[in-house]
């Protein structure tokens, strides 16, 4: 059986799904401490319905979960948020936010897999509760930016000294955020693709690289 021409129709159709075949769709985590706004960006910059795992707050989880600071929070992420956001065409990232409390972070090892890479949100009013996040992506060389979620009633920092109290590694980004703006949010994520994008083309090319000494 030979090949039919289908005409302009049949034309723009292959097209079309040859687009859809080479759109490329990049895995993103948004994670930090409890209360910082992780379920807020996602649903500020996802351009589909979020999908949310929140449950109330109980008098139970009082004894478990740390509230100091985030005492008007009636909800907590007890899985995941999920979300999708079209950075350019042929480009998307699908966003999983990460459950802040510690004993939800069994979860974070299956999140993880297969991750461009990761914005962990932080509150300058608590920041030790991102150094966990931090943490747990400098060991996993994941690269991440830290996006500091600028709540108004929050003393303002610079990024480098946010840098200097997170003691991070050299070039790894702090950008100044408010975690319900879209646009704002929308910087953080192409801020993250860029960065992760530098440091997975260093990787690359350091494992072609010939070695010294090597024939």
């Amino acid at each position: 059986m030979g090949l039919r021409d289908n005409g302009p129709a049949g034309r723009a159709g292959s097209e079309a799904d040859e687009e859809e075949t080479s759109a490329l769709a990049l895995k993103i985590l948004v994670a930090g401490g409890f209360g910082v706004g992780k379920t807020t960006l996602v649903g500020a910059v996802s351009e589909i319905r979020p999908l949310r795992t929140e449950e109330a707050l109980s008098e139970a989880g009082e004894l478990i979960d740390d509230t100091a600071g985030v005492d008007r929070k009636t909800t907590t992420t007890v899985a995941m948020d999920f979300g999708r956001i079209t950075i350019r065409s042929g480009l998307s990232l699908y966003l999983f936010g990460t459950p802040g409390q510690d004993r939800f972070w069994f979860l974070w090892d299956e999140l993880s897999q297969g991750a461009l890479g990761a914005v962990v949100l932080a509150d300058t009013r608590r920041l030790e509760d991102c150094f966990p996040a931090v943490d747990y992506f400098e060991h996993r060389r994941i690269p991440f930016v830290v996006a500091v979620n600028c709540f108004s009633e929050a003393r303002r920092y610079g990024a480098t000294e946010v840098a200097r109290a997170l003691d991070l590694e050299q070039g790894t980004p702090v950008v100044l955020c408010d975690a319900r703006d879209k646009d704002s949010g929308k910087e953080v994520l192409i801020r993250l693709v860029e960065y992760a994008g530098r440091v997975h083309t260093a990787r690359l090319l350091d494992s072609v690289a010939p070695r010294a000494g090597s024939a």
